[in-house]
């Protein structure tokens, strides 16, 4: 696909590098162990450890935060941080993210009053951040990372880098810790955990696929490089693997796994442009996918299922994809 849409998807999906050449999966919240790429994996427990309040955390991936005061500002450069801050009951100072419009967020109306950064998502501008006085910033590492030095001194700069739906849980409660919130984030994760394990307790043995776009030039989101796709594996059959950074699948390879469900991002880069599956239903191979004949394509909100990333974009998306999996 496009190097444009690739770069987009990569920040959207965080295709952690270091996880794909490794062969890596994701780390099991209770046992520790590595979960395999692919595959159903452990049961998930619904069991919620106390989350006390702090002024210094550690977060899932070894980063130290330390702030004087619980902060009451905060800048999101990255949707997971307005997703967290929504499940605990916070809105954002500012933010350069679309996901708070969705209906499962703020709507349209609330979302309105949040003011936006300006410089988009790749790059945001510093003045404009440090204009409304924030006491935290969160963004994404190896997008914002380099940001770091111009507002260091001046406010607390947070990098973060979901792999896994674990991750975002420990974002969670890193946040609701920070914050003082330690009962959202508890009930917040309690839901979460509801929610995946009564999923798995009916997983689907229909096969799913979640593609991504702006137009015929699709990728697939695979479970070690999407954090949402990480889930499918645990709720239906998703026989996909990640080929790197660049690669992914052609319809004929689509076509001959014969899936029953199939779940599409459009990605749009500025005005709207069409539906990706309106786009790919012009390709003759497209009306010969099972799902495609069985009127089971699912155009869902790319602002939740590829950039939202939190325990309350990733409910959402356990809803309406056991929904659509029945």
């Amino acid at each position: 696909m496009p190097r444009t849409a690739l770069r987009v998807r990569r920040w959207a999906a965080i295709a952690v590098l270091g996880w794909l050449l490794a062969g890596c999966g994701t780390t099991d919240d209770a046992s520790g162990t590595a979960e395999p790429a692919v595959g159903a994996g452990p049961s998930t427990s619904t069991e919620v450890r106390p989350i006390e309040a702090a002024t210094r955390i550690t977060d899932t991936k070894g980063i130290t935060v330390s702030l004087e005061k619980l902060p009451q500002r905060i800048v999101c450069l990255v949707a997971l941080c307005d997703d967290i801050l929504v499940e605990l009951g916070m809105t954002p100072t500012a933010t350069n993210s679309a996901v708070l419009a969705s209906p499962g967020f703020l709507g349209k109306e609330k979302a309105a009053k949040v003011p936006l950064v300006p410089g988009g998502f790749l790059s945001p501008e510093v003045e404009a951040i440090l204009s409304h006085r924030p006491d935290l910033v969160i963004g994404l590492e190896d997008t914002h990372g380099k940001l770091a030095p111009a507002l260091k001194g001046a406010t607390t700069f947070w990098p973060v880098q979901p792999g896994s739906w674990q991750d975002s849980v420990g974002y969670l409660r890193d946040l609701a810790a920070l914050t003082g919130r330690t009962e959202e984030g508890e009930k917040a994760e309690k839901t979460f955990r509801t929610r995946l394990a009564r999923a798995e307790q009916a997983r689907s043995d229909r096969t799913a696929l979640i593609i991504f776009g702006s137009d015929e030039n699709f990728g697939v989101a695979t479970p070690e490089t999407d954090v949402a796709a990480g889930l499918f594996p645990k709720i239906s059959h998703y026989p996909w693997k990640s080929r790197g950074v660049d690669g992914s699948y052609s319809l004929e390879e689509i076509l001959a796994r014969d899936v029953d469900v199939l779940f599409v991002e459009t990605l749009s880069f500025g005005a709207p442009d069409g539906r990706l599956s309106d786009k790919l239903a012009d390709n003759p191979l497209w009306s010969r996918i099972p799902a495609v004949k069985n009127g089971k394509v699912i155009e869902v909100d790319s602002e939740v299922w590829a950039k939202g990333r939190g325990t309350r974009s990733l409910g959402i998306v356990l809803d309406e994809a056991t929904a659509a999996l029945r």
